[in-house]
């Protein structure tokens, strides 16, 4: 009976080894082409750790859900290792011959016998491998005709006995080969797409995908359905690209499904329906898009369409960013660039974060002189991209042997990281990384030291080194160095090298994520969501698994909707930020907003511009932005797709007043407070919001003057109003106020205001021409030319 019990042990935990890996799904990158997972070689794992341990993003990792207590327990499980290996080597044998009868039968299922159709052996079944022109073929072939069509031998020597027969018809045989003519055109336009930079190649390059897309080739529908979509290098076309959608969705593929259910959530081409969209996602995300999955994690996170459920919420980010954090490498992770396009409108001095061309060849031209700096600094922006350049590799490979070979020990330690890494254009070589490592690490320098103890954790190029490994993580942490701190807490986390210290983890951790290092807001995310060293926190581990998720490949579509604004295509901006929006991005949702408020995208009619931008303000308010806030209390103000209502728009200017501290806001509380709109009316209260605006920004003082002015004149008018003149009179006693022989004083005035208008007025009796007759015309006698004024 204990026998038994321990077989079964043993076939649970083999069990729920093979439910783990069936629960693995493709990934995405670019923005729709699937990410290929990485997995660290094995000269790259570390050896010799306790059996709870995995590698995770270049990390190591205890399984989720081990905690202080559990790891009391390791030394009773490491007692019982011995125990299950010996269980695991009486099972082999049984095991693997069940497994090979499985494969067997298995194998007899999936490739069962071909029937020759036609030729000399009508109905016999195919006999593999047979012998033509002295080669043996172990499946059908097209050798030997000129039509392409598959074919078989019924026996061994087709020579000898002439038997064969057809493996497929002609309809199968036409389609197949109409397939493969559509894979050919369709792998001709990827290799144009991939290998040009050109806005006229790539547009040939969807000219070939579009003759594929017509042959229903699966993977080129999807592309072109998609540049329909958003309008790249083909003309943006919604009706089109929703009718390929429905297409790829009655063939099951994901990104069909998560496409449909977009133009539903958004009302594109569509009458939106949120029922709709959400099966559609579901149905996406099951099949393993992870734009779905990420989708469906902020509908359950902000209870969009569906009930809030943290934990429903927890399961898709955790998922989407377990592929992304895979895909991160020592380079790091491609840069987003987050442009809110009202900021723009709004400051238009405001730097962007775009780099100018002009400052771009500026530094070009100092690098070409040999600033070193300038060298160091395009190498890092051609290594990460952003801020308005694209990712490259060569000319940041070049940029930083020009500053290495200057002495410059940055440049340096980013060679090493890029020979560490590996790439189309450097190719991996620990060695090479650790000549560079070292010589920058000796120089102080903390991408360097955190290299080198890169190359002692894992053993690259040098024997495994937990000691030194430590010794200069800590070296670069103490420096400042995001990687430091991720390595170090990393360390401290699986207690390799030191006692594990899951406080202190937590706190390198947090160090690396002030830095904005993905790993860093991963590795915290998953120990909050396990509750690994701290309260275990659903609301906080969503809210980094989120952050962690947006830093995807998909992200790289924030620019692209950018640059189409900018180019003056709205219409292909609007759609692209809708979709991210859709993904929980907070700056798409507001951006979408602002193009809808401005009214300038003509794909949405007229009458649901303003409910569309409400809806999407909404949404970015809820992630904290101050000038979505304001905006929704301005809509419901005016009345802009809403109902004019004074009350609500008094709640949002509050939230922003209070949460956000929003200048503006109190602004526009004090002129509530001022005409008792949605509020009792209170010039008091006005004023002081008034004021609170002032002390806020700058920017309000000469509107809060103003203000001010207009409100004192309204309380001097609201005074006199409320006072009766006569009855101050009637209390005013003369003689206290201005002496007993204030009659006096009063009547001197009186007399010097008589005599002061009598002199004006004799003045002017005498300045009145007489009549003409009486007295002849003196004519007046020019000034001598010397007092003449100068013409």
């Amino acid at each position: 009976m204990g026998r038994r019990a321990r077989l079964g042990l043993v076939l649970c935990l083999a069990a729920l080894w093979a439910g783990g890996l069936a629960a693995a799904v493709d990934e995405e990158g670019n923005q729709d082409e699937s990410l290929e997972s990485k997995t660290l070689s094995a000269e790259d794992q570390v050896k010799d750790h306790s059996t709870g341990t995995r590698v995770v993003a270049g990390q190591i990792f205890l399984e989720s859900g081990k905690s202080d207590s559990q790891s009391e327990d390791e030394e009773n499980i490491h007692s019982q290792e011995e125990e299950k290996e010996n269980l695991v080597e009486e099972l082999n044998s049984l095991e693997m011959s069940n497994l090979l009868n499985k494969d067997l039968e298995e194998a007899e299922i999936q490739n069962p016998a071909l029937t020759a159709i036609g030729g000399t052996a009508d109905g016999e079944p195919c006999h593999f491998p047979f012998l033509f022109m002295e080669k043996e073929y172990a499946e059908c072939t097209a050798d030997g005709r000129e039509d392409g069509r598959l074919w078989c031998a019924t026996t061994y020597d087709y020579k000898k006995d002439q038997k064969w027969g057809f493996c497929e018809t002609e309809e199968q045989s036409n389609k197949r080969r109409q397939m493969q003519e559509a894979e050919d055109v369709y792998q001709t336009g990827m290799k144009i797409l991939n290998e040009s930079s050109k806005k006229a190649q790539k547009k040939e390059a969807y000219q070939y995908l579009l003759k594929a897309a017509d042959m229903n080739h699966t993977k080129a529908m999807e592309k072109v359905s998609y540049a329909l979509l958003f309008g790249d290098y083909l003309k943006q076309n919604i009706q089109s690209s929703k009718e390929l959608f429905e297409k790829l969705t009655e063939e099951g593929s994901p990104k069909g499904q998560m496409a449909l259910g977009f133009l539903y959530a958004s009302g594109l081409g569509v009458n939106s329906s949120q029922a709709k969209a959400l099966v559609y996602y579901t149905f996406g995300a099951l099949g393993g898009n992870l734009i779905a999955h990420m989708i469906l994690g902020y509908r359950y996170w902000a209870g969009i369409g569906v009930l809030q459920s943290c934990e429903s919420a927890l399961t898709h980010y955790r998922l989407v960013a377990n592929h992304v954090a895979s895909d991160i490498s020592l380079t790091g992770g491609t840069v987003v660039q987050r442009i809110r396009l009202a900021d723009e409108v709004e400051n238009p001095g405001m730097a962007s974060g775009m780099l100018e061309e002009d400052l771009i060849q500026y530094y070009q031209f100092l690098a070409e002189k040999g600033d070193v700096q300038a060298q160091v600094g395009l190498g890092q922006l051609h290594l990460h991209g952003g801020r308005g350049v694209e990712q490259n590799h060569q000319r940041a490979f070049e940029y930083f042997n020009q500053a290495a070979n200057a002495g410059n020990s940055h440049a340096m330690a980013f060679l090493g990281k890029m020979y560490s890494e590996g790439s189309d254009v450097v190719p991996q070589s620990n060695e090479t990384a650790l000549q560079y490592f070292k010589k920058a690490a000796d120089m102080g320098n903390p991408v360097g030291q955190s290299g080198l103890g890169m190359a002692y954790l894992y053993g690259r190029g040098v024997p495994v080194n937990y000691e030194l490994a430590l010794k200069y993580f800590q070296k670069a942490a103490e420096q400042g160095w995001v990687d430091g701190q991720l390595q170090l807490g990393s360390m401290y986390y699986n207690g390799i090298g030191v006692k594990r210290d899951y406080k202190q983890a937590l706190k390198y951790f947090n160090l690396a994520s002030q830095g904005g290092h993905i790993l860093a807001f991963y590795n915290l995310a998953q120990m909050h969501a396990t509750g690994t060293g701290v309260m275990r926190s659903c609301h906080t581990a969503v809210e980094l698994f989120k952050n962690v998720c947006e830093r995807g490949r998909w992200s790289e579509r924030l620019m692209t909707a950018y640059n189409s604004y900018k180019d003056g295509d709205s219409n292909s901006a609007v759609v692209q930020y809708l979709l991210l929006a859709e993904q929980g991005y907070e700056v798409a949702q507001s951006n979408a907003a602002f193009i809808l408020d401005q009214k300038e995208a003509s794909i949405v009619g007229e009458n649901e511009t303003y409910p569309r931008a409400l809806l999407h303000w909404n949404r970015a308010a809820s992630q904290g932005y101050t000038v979505a806030r304001i905006k929704l209390g301005d809509y419901h103000f005016y009345g802009f797709g809403t109902d004019v209502d004074y009350e609500t728009a008094f709640i949002h200017y509050r939230l922003a007043s209070e949460q956000q501290h929003s200048a503006q806001a109190m602004f526009n509380l004090g002129y509530m407070h001022e005409k008792g709109l949605g509020i009792k009316q209170d010039i008091h209260l006005a004023k002081r919001f008034y004021d609170m605006a002032a002390e806020a920004s700058p920017d309000a003082q000469v509107p809060v003057f103003l203000a001010l002015c207009k409100l004192g004149v309204i309380y001097s008018l609201q005074y006199v109003r409320e006072i009766n003149i006569r009855e101050i009179f009637s209390h005013i006693d003369m003689d206290q106020l201005l002496g007993p022989e204030w009659d006096l004083y009063l009547m001197t005035i009186i007399a010097l205001l008589l005599g002061t208008i009598i002199a004006y007025r004799q003045r002017q009796h005498q300045a009145i021409p007489r009549p003409a007759g009486l007295r002849p015309a003196v004519p007046q006698q020019e000034p001598p030319p010397e007092h003449q004024p100068p013409q």
